[in-house]
């Protein structure tokens, strides 16, 4: 494993394994199998419903704690100071744990500075280790590391061969903020598994499609949070500690950049819409919760 130093000296591994859409049922099951073929980073979020299921494969696995590091996300419906604060202390509770080794406000939408102001006074604390920010493009993230009193130290992204985020990354090591990548393989989708160009660099290293792609942004110093439900696809993923990419090939793909999101844009108002109205909805289904449970 190689791992990279955040800038308040944290140490971070380059891969780890994602747990975005992996069930409840199976998620316990998929995080045990990848510490078990030897993943040391775990990546969940609070919108995911799968702290908990992470926090006992946790501690079923036997790892011991500080030798995984651990990262989860605050949703937006739980930004602003106070309850910001009181939902990572939530978050520690499901994930059965004092600490968690990086926090990020999960969108950039809603109260964030009273939510990160939170976030510092935990890190602070002790709480977390480390604290970040996911889904903010280059203009935000500069904003958000000038106008707070600690700088993110994380910056996560949709960041893959068809949306490669140069001009984040270059603004992300000016202010020493360590990139990571959300859909590294684009979720095979545009086709990226059978790129031809991704396909014949594989051949030349016999390296897979979805290993060249990682070792890819490993090289531009991104981490990535590669998502499997199959463990021998974990393992294949973590094979990638032992070649290098040329100069050339990097340049190769490197040219594949189209500069746009697969999934969405956060700056479609219609998008924005769509995740206003998911807030209000979750919130609806929780205040009817907690009613039947007053009945």
């Amino acid at each position: 494993m190689e791992y990279a130093t955040l800038s308040n000296g944290v140490k971070i591994p380059m891969l780890m394994y994602g747990v975005y859409q992996v069930t409840k049922e199976e998620c316990e099951r998929c995080v045990l199998d990848a510490l078990e073929v030897g993943y040391r980073g775990i990546d969940t979020a609070q919108s995911y419903f799968n702290e908990e299921e992470v926090g006992r494969a946790i501690k079923k696995s036997g790892v011991p704690r500080e030798e995984v590091f651990l990262t989860s996300k605050v949703w937006i419906e739980h930004y602003g100071y106070e309850e910001c604060k009181q939902s990572v202390l939530e978050s520690l509770d499901k994930l059965q744990t004092d600490y968690v080794d990086l926090f990020l406000l999960h969108q950039p939408f809603g109260d964030a500075y009273g939510a990160w102001r939170a976030l510092e006074e935990l890190y602070e604390a002790g709480k977390l280790r480390a604290i970040g920010i996911s889904n903010y493009y280059v203009d935000r993230m500069v904003e958000f590391a000038s106008f707070n009193r600690i700088r993110p130290m994380v910056t996560q992204m949709e960041t893959h061969i068809y949306n490669q985020q140069k001009n984040l990354k270059e603004y992300a090591d000016k202010y020493a903020i360590t990139m990571e990548a959300w859909a590294p393989f684009a979720e095979g989708r545009n086709g990226a598994f059978q790129d031809e160009t991704i396909v014949n660099i594989g051949k030349k290293y016999g390296k897979t499609a979805a290993q060249v792609m990682l070792r890819w942004n490993i090289q531009r110093g991104v981490i990535v949070l590669p998502k499997s439900v199959h463990k021998e696809r974990m393992a294949e993923n973590l094979d990638i500690f032992d070649f290098r990419l040329s100069d050339e090939d990097m340049n190769k793909i490197a040219a594949l950049d189209k500069q746009t999101s697969s999934f969405f844009s956060h700056q479609d108002p219609a998008m924005v819409e769509w995740f206003v109205q998911m807030v209000e909805e979750r919130k609806q289904r929780q205040d009817s919760s907690k009613e039947k449970k007053n009945w």
